[in-house]
C-alpha cells in the first residue's frame, strides 16, 4: 500500500488505506471486466469459426471428457489459492511448500485421469475418449504451476496485469484453435487449444510472480491444509447440489424437459453470473486485506452487496416479469415451455447474486468449517427437493425448489457472517434499499403496461415498451430517491487510476 507512515494519526492512516483499497476494488473490477468482455468476444468469434470447421461429433467427444474433467478440476486445485489469500501470515518457506503441494495435487489429478480414462471410454462407448481425457488432464499439471503465484498476484491487487494475461490467453487460444481447425486436427483442435492457452497463462503468471518450490511438510502446513480441505469439501458438495437439478430433469422428465429447463437456467444466470464473477475475482483480495478490521469488513460487504444489487436486481427480476414475451419474441413459440422455469429461476437469480461474497467472508475469517457443513447439508437436501418438485410439478417444481429451499439454507450463513463482523440486518437491508425500491417501482410499471396493453399489441411491441419503461422508471427512482448514494458510488468509480496497490 502507499506509504502512510508520515500521516499524523491512526485515523488518517486508516482513511488513506481505505481510499487505496476502494481504488483497488474499483480498478480491479474495471480491468477484469474489460479483459473478460474483450476475451469473450475473441472466444465467441473463434468458436463460431471453429464450429463451421468441426463436426458435432468432435464437440460431443470433448463434451464427454468435460463432464468428468469439470469435477476433477474443482478438486485438483485443492483450495490452495483461496488458502493463500486467506492466510496472510504465511512465511516465505510455507508459501514455497504450498507451491510444491499445488504441483503434487496437479500431478495427482493427471494420474487419476489416466486410471479412469479407459473406463470412461467404455462407459461412453467412445474409443478415442481415453486419449482425449489424458491429454486434457495435462492442463491440471500446467495450471498447478500458477495456483500459488496467481493467489499472490491477487493478494497484491495486481489485477491489471492479470487482466492483460487473460486477454493475451484468449487471443492466442483463438488464433491457435482456428489454425488447428483449418489444418484438419478435428477434435484435437479443442484439446490442444485449451492446453496451449493454459500453458501461456501459467507461464505469464509465473513470470509476473516467480515462486520457488519446496517439498511440503504437513506439520508446517497443518492449519492451511485444514482450511483448504474444508474449501474443497464445500466445493464438491456445491457441485453436487448445483448440478442435481439437471440430472433429475433429464432422468425423470426426459431430454425435451431438460432442454427447456437448462435453457431457462442459462438465460436466468447470464446477467447475474457475469457481474458476480467479475466482483468475485477481486473481492477475496480486498476482504483478506481487512480480515482483522471488522468495521472495514462490514463496509466492503455492504458496498459490494449494494453495487451488485443495483445491477442484478433489475436485470433478474425484469427478466422474470417479461419472461413470456421475451421467450416468444427471441426464441419462438416452440420454447414456450421454458417460460415458467425461467420466471422462477430469474427471480431466484436476484437472491443468488448477492450471496457469493458471504462464503468469501467466512474463508478469510478462517470459518470454512461452517460453510463446509452448510454445503454438506445442501448436497443432502437439494437433490431430494428437486426430485419431489419435479415429480409433482415438472420443471417448474425443480425451479421452485431453488426458490423455496435454498434461501432457507442461506439463513444460517447470513447469521454467522453478521455475528462474525458485527453487521446488523438493518444495515444490510439499507444497503439493498436503493435496488429494492427501484426494482419495486420498475415492476409496477412493467406489470401496468402488461395489464393495459390491448390485444392489438404484438409480443414484440409489448416487450419493447416494458423494457424501455422499466429501465427508465428504475433509473428515475434511483436518481430521485438515492442521488446522494449514487453520487458517492460514482465518485469512487471516477477515482484516478493511479498505481496498483501492493499488499
Amino acid at each position: 500500500m502507499p506509504d502512510v507512515a508520515a500521516l499524523p494519526d491512526t485515523a488518517s492512516r486508516k482513511q488513506a488505506q481505505s481510499r487505496a483499497l476502494d481504488r483497488s476494488l474499483v480498478r480491479g473490477v474495471a480491468w477484469t471486466a474489460a479483459a473478460k468482455w474483450a476475451s469473450q468476444v475473441l472466444i465467441w468469434a473463434s468458436w463460431l469459426i471453429v464450429a463451421r470447421l468441426l463436426t458435432p461429433e468432435d464437440y460431443g467427444l470433448v463434451g464427454m471428457a468435460a463432464i468428468y474433467l469439470g469435477l476433477v478440476t474443482l478438486l485438483s486445485e485443492f483450495g490452495l489459492g483461496t488458502a493463500v489469500l486467506a492466510v496472510r501470515e504465511l512465511s516465505v518457506d510455507q508459501i514455497h511448500q504450498l507451491n510444491g503441494l499445488a504441483v503434487l495435487a496437479g500431478v495427482a489429478g493427471l494420474l487419476a485421469s489416466c486410471a479412469l480414462a479407459i473406463p470412461l471410454g467404455r462407459f461412453f462407448r467412445a474409443p478415442p475418449l481415453p486419449l482425449v481425457v489424458v491429454a486434457m488432464s495435462a492442463t491440471f499439471v500446467i495450471t498447478s504451476f500458477k495456483t500459488v503465484p496467481l493467489a499472490l498476484l491477487q493478494r497484491e491487487f495486481r489485477f491489471r496485469a492479470l487482466a492483460l494475461v487473460d486477454l493475451a490467453q484468449a487471443l492466442i487460444s483463438a488464433i491457435s484453435m482456428i489454425s488447428l481447425a483449418v489444418l484438419g486436427f478435428r477434435y484435437w483442435t479443442l484439446v490442444l487449444g485449451a492446453a496451449l492457452a493454459a500453458l501461456l497463462s501459467a507461464g505469464a503468471v509465473r513470470r509476473l510472480r516467480p515462486v520457488a518450490f519446496a517439498w511440503p511438510r504437513l506439520g508446517a502446513l497443518k492449519h492451511t491444509m485444514a482450511l483448504s480441505y474444508r474449501i474443497v469439501v464445500a466445493r464438491l458438495c456445491w457441485y453436487l447440489s448445483a448440478n442435481a437439478d439437471f440430472l433429475v430433469a433429464g432422468r425423470m422428465l426426459g431430454k425435451a424437459a431438460l432442454g427447456f429447463y437448462s435453457l431457462g437456467w442459462t438465460l436466468a444466470s447470464v446477467p447475474v453470473d457475469k457481474v458476480t464473477t467479475l466482483v468475485g475475482q477481486v473481492a477475496p483480495a480486498i476482504l483478506s486485506a481487512v480480515q482483522h478490521d471488522p468495521p472495514a469488513m462490514r463496509r466492503y460487504v455492504l458496498r459490494i452487496t449494494e453495487g451488485i444489487a443495483l445491477v442484478t436486481f433489475p436485470l433478474a427480476l425484469g427478466l422474470a416479469l417479461v419472461a413470456r414475451d421475451f421467450v416468444l419474441v427471441v426464441l419462438g413459440a416452440r420454447w414456450e415451455a421454458t417460460v415458467v422455469p425461467l420466471r422462477l429461476l430469474a427471480a431466484y437469480a436476484a437472491i443468488r447474486s448477492i450471496t457469493p461474497i458471504l462464503p468469501q467472508v467466512l474463508h478469510v475469517l478462517r470459518q470454512a468449517r461452517f460453510e463446509m457443513w452448510r454445503m454438506v447439508a445442501a448436497a443432502a437436501v437439494m437433490p431430494t427437493a428437486f426430485y419431489v418438485g419435479g415429480q409433482r410439478w415438472g420443471t417448474a417444481g425443480i425451479a421452485l425448489a431453488w426458490m423455496v429451499l435454498d434461501p432457507l439454507l442461506l439463513l444460517p450463513m447470513y447469521r454467522r457472517v453478521f455475528s462474525s463482523i458485527g453487521l446488523s440486518a438493518r444495515e444490510y437491508l439499507a444497503a439493498l434499499w436503493p435496488a429494492l425500491s427501484g426494482t419495486a417501482v420498475m415492476a409496477a410499471v412493467v406489470l401496468g403496461i402488461e395489464a393495459f396493453s390491448g390485444r392489438e399489441w404484438t409480443a414484440g411491441a409489448r416487450l419493447a415498451a416494458q423494457v424501455a419503461a422499466g429501465a427508465g422508471s428504475y433509473g428515475l427512482v434511483c436518481l430521485l430517491l438515492h442521488r446522494q448514494r449514487l453520487s458517492a458510488f460514482f465518485q469512487l468509480v471516477r477515482a484516478g487510476p493511479g498505481s496498483e496497490v501492493a499488499s
